[in-house]
């Protein structure tokens, strides 16, 4: 996408930022933290600062919702770049959520830190975003994850060995 705008990077700019706006909006709808971006991706967790009982469904909800508003995006787009004759690919996303312990705090050096989370449970779930393209799923969640929504819709796609784990993991397609 980034490429589309080469010559017009304030354009990639007010793109990502009108993203991460509605994004951010799904986030903090359901509770979420958000923790960063990150070139076009956005980090946030729930259950801190402040304790939220339903917290692996909070952020299911906010999945759902993000999915939701991503279509609405594409579609607003479309038709704006439709108007200026121009092609248009609509935005893709991937989400990966997992439920576990992680260490929640400030994070960096003497110099510069920033509140943020660390652990196991954070890399996994950093590893389910990236299995939505082989699956060709937009969410994927873990085994606690899905325990903790079993209101909604999930099917399980695979038990998979991710990289950098020494036990399988149980992985779910949030639909």
């Amino acid at each position: 996408l980034s490429e589309q705008f080469t010559h017009e990077p304030e354009r990639l700019t007010q793109l990502l930022n009108h993203y991460f706006t509605e994004m951010s909006a799904a986030v903090l709808a359901h509770g979420g933290t958000i923790d960063k971006y990150i070139g076009d991706a956005l980090m946030a967790f729930w259950n801190a600062p402040i304790e939220q009982e339903r917290h692996g469904l909070s952020a299911c909800l906010a999945a759902l919702e993000m999915r939701d508003r991503l279509q609405r995006l594409n579609h607003e787009l479309g038709k704006e770049h439709a108007a200026r004759g121009m092609p248009f690919a609509p935005i893709e996303m991937g989400v990966g959520i997992n439920t576990g312990p992680c260490f929640v705090g400030n994070l960096g050096s003497e110099q510069r830190f920033n509140y943020s989370v660390l652990g196991d449970t954070v890399n996994v779930a950093s590893r389910l975003e990236s299995q939505t393209k082989i699956y060709g799923v937009g969410n994927i969640i873990g085994e606690v994850t899905q325990a903790a929504a079993v209101d909604l819709a999930t099917l399980p796609l695979d038990t998979l060995l991710l990289k950098g784990k020494t036990e399988p993991v149980v992985l779910y397609a949030l639909v």
